[in-house]
């Protein structure tokens, strides 16, 4: 049995579409997801922009028959798992050694706010049903039980950094010989609990985010999901002829600088990419592409500007912050931005910054800012990185 992990197929839903090809023409259209708050419910809807999914709760539930009480994060999971799997046969899944690794920050916490909403002028009311689904992995269960999925299920929360984790796990249990197939990724729900959280720490930025720029003042948040289906190479050769692409390089980090910053030297982020690039036994100059963790506040861009240029000073390959279309979704984005990796590798595309003026003082990165078709892309490095310092590192690669 090869050791190879294969991307078979993906699924996602975010701010610029609600699957893979409504995605894919938001960034020719160049157009982005960030707006003013239509669906959560927020004191602050007049002054930041949200990057929301554009369906409201009841939308989501109709469209995909799903009852209209859960959590906005368990509807997000379906959607981009079910799109994921929509290719293959779910009982011929079955009879491999199958895992459904998610990843989330908030869980159900949409629908325990409304709880509270109630609570806190009687705690004699309040609908207790609204707060079952409040843990991260109840939403892994009722997805993958919904999917007919069976197997090893785990859920993963590393903050920012965490369905990059996932995937990097579902990678490492196939190329241990404990699992054949893996649906792995995230999914973040908008909360006021996660805005006002960010409000606090004054990283949100009240117009639309300028991720690797000198002008950058903060991010703006987004909600989405996302999963890709990692095979073995047994697997792909029984599901998946069209196989979109390899993971040929990965690597978790932790530089334990700060609760809710990156070390001002980069070093956990530089620890990540060269760990990933030795994994894969690339050289800097292999990589093509790097999908940037580029979140547009000062700390994360400085600080991942500085490991970049470590590394692949001074000829650097094309780079971008798609955050800057999606917005920061948090658990979710590591996923989507493995999707978006993949489809680069396979379809010759990389992806643009949505604005950018103004190289940030003292680097010499410099974001795309059109979007590109039919270029030879041949292996992409894709960042994430989370509060408490932990950094992982993705490397797809063409087959």
């Amino acid at each position: 049995m090869g050791t190879s992990v294969y991307v078979a197929h993906v699924g996602i839903i975010s701010p610029i579409g609600n699957n893979l090809a409504e995605n894919l023409q938001a960034f020719e259209e160049h157009r982005s997801g960030v707006d003013r708050a239509q669906f959560l419910k927020t004191r602050h809807d007049a002054e930041f922009p949200l990057a929301e999914v554009k369906f409201t709760n009841e939308e989501l539930a109709n469209k995909y028959d799903l009852d209209i009480g859960l959590s906005r994060t368990i509807l997000l999971s379906y959607a981009a798992a079910a799109e994921a799997l929509a290719p293959f046969d779910r009982k011929q899944i079955n009879e491999f050694r199958t895992g459904f690794i998610s990843a989330s920050t908030v869980g159900g916490m949409d629908k325990t706010e409304s709880f509270f909403e109630e609570y806190i002028n009687d705690s004699q009311s309040g609908d207790l049903k609204l707060v079952m689904h409040h843990d991260c992995g109840k939403p892994t269960d009722y997805v993958c039980n919904k999917l007919g999925l069976k197997g090893f299920v785990t859920t993963i929360s590393t903050a920012c950094s965490s369905s990059a984790n996932a995937i990097m796990l579902g990678a490492r249990m196939i190329k241990s010989g404990q699992l054949d197939i893996v649906v792995a990724g995230g999914v973040d729900a908008l909360t006021r609990f996660t805005l006002n959280g960010f409000n606090t720490l004054m990283i949100v930025d009240r117009e639309q985010s300028r991720p690797l720029d000198q002008t950058r003042v903060g991010l703006n948040l987004g909600e989405g999901a996302a999963y890709v289906v990692l095979m073995s190479e047994h697997a792909a050769k029984v599901f998946a002829p069209n196989i979109l692409c390899k993971i040929s390089g990965y690597c978790n980090t932790n530089d334990s600088f700060h609760q809710t910053a990156l070390s001002d030297d980069g070093k956990g982020p530089f620890l990540a990419m060269q760990g990933a690039l030795q994994m894969s036994g690339l050289l800097p100059s292999d990589i093509s592409y790097i999908n940037m963790h580029g979140t547009g506040t000062q700390n994360n861009d400085q600080a991942e500007g500085k490991a970049v240029e470590k590394i692949f000073h001074p000829n650097y390959p094309k780079l971008s912050s798609t955050k800057s279309f999606t917005g920061h979704t948090l658990g979710a984005s590591g996923a989507i931005e493995a999707v978006f990796s993949s489809m680069a590798i396979n379809k010759g595309l990389i992806f643009p910054n949505f604005t950018f003026n103004q190289p940030i003082d003292g680097l010499h990165i410099k974001p795309e800012t059109t979007f590109q078709k039919n270029v030879s892309v041949n292996h992409v490095l894709s960042n994430s990185f989370g509060f408490g310092g932990n950094c992982t590192s993705l490397i797809f690669s063409k087959i």
